[in-house]
């Protein structure tokens, strides 16, 4: 996995501002020094304008020449908050943060992603494109109107494949079931969504043989690894492993590492959960 850019404190501005679909927002930030170190799979902590909760960890969707922008589900106090920014408006963000993904030489790569985890997957889409590669993009959610943003991904050249779980577009029921469908076996598979899709993600990789990179979703307290309140089991072997804590002689042969720190991507082979 790539590691992570030096991340820092962005005074940034909205610039734009898009209700995609009821409680699913996009927004716009003028943001240079964010854009030019954000990498495919980084995500930032904003904090919401009052001051008077925590902040909250997004995944950047877009980053391309002085613009950053998040696209999130306004479902809790922090996010419902953000979610009434105007245009000119003042914020704070701190970020990059995390590992990303890494696509290498691979030539045909399948995106997962459930619900909000499409936030973070337009980056690696576009990424892989660049360099000549297949992306096939298997999106899902609960119904027809939150799939949103699938204009996009097909606009950039992705092949997209979608599932709602009341079969209102697509096909019908979770998109990892659509992905096991497939008779064309990706050389990579990335991901991002939530566990119960990730781990389904994790099983279809296995018995395809494919790499399978994840992006865990998490709470996170802090998001730059100091509270250790978001770990999860790795290899102890693994490249991601944790330093500290050292490991013990002789005992597991698994560690745990922070999904906001080692993570949020993890190779899904290495996930002992």
């Amino acid at each position: 996995m790539p590691t992570v850019s030096p991340s820092a404190v962005h005074d940034v501005t909205v610039i734009d501002r898009r209700e995609l679909a009821p409680g699913i927002v996009l927004i716009g930030l003028h943001a240079p020094a964010l854009a030019r170190v954000t990498r495919p799979g980084h995500f930032a902590m904003v904090i919401p304008p009052s001051g008077e909760t925590a902040a909250t960890a997004l995944g950047i969707y877009e980053a391309h020449d002085e613009r950053v922008s998040l696209l999130f589900f306004a479902v809790g106090k922090r996010t419902h908050e953000l979610a009434t920014l105007k245009i000119g408006d003042p914020l704070g963000v701190i970020g990059p943060l995390g590992n990303g993904f890494t696509i290498g030489d691979a030539r045909d790569v399948a995106i997962v992603a459930g619900g909000v985890g499409i936030a973070s997957v337009l980056l690696p889409a576009q990424r892989a494109l660049a360099a000549g590669a297949r992306v096939r993009l298997y999106y899902g959610a609960r119904t027809r109107d939150l799939l949103v943003e699938r204009e996009r991904f097909a606009a950039e050249g992705c092949d997209v494949l979608v599932a709602t779980d009341d079969g209102s577009d697509g096909y019908r029921g979770y998109v990892t079931e659509l992905l096991a469908q497939t008779h064309e076996p990706p050389e990579l598979i990335l991901a991002c969504g939530p566990s119960p899709m990730l781990r389904a993600v994790a099983r279809t990789a296995g018995e395809m043989n494919v790499p399978a990179q994840l992006s865990l979703e998490e709470t996170f307290a802090c998001g730059v690894g100091g509270c250790w309140g978001c770990v999860v089991p790795l290899v102890r072997d693994s490249a991601q492993a944790p330093s500290f804590p050292p490991a013990e002689r002789q005992g597991s042969d698994v560690v745990y590492a922070r999904i906001c720190k080692e993570g949020p991507v993890f190779w899904a082979h290495e996930l002992r959960w």
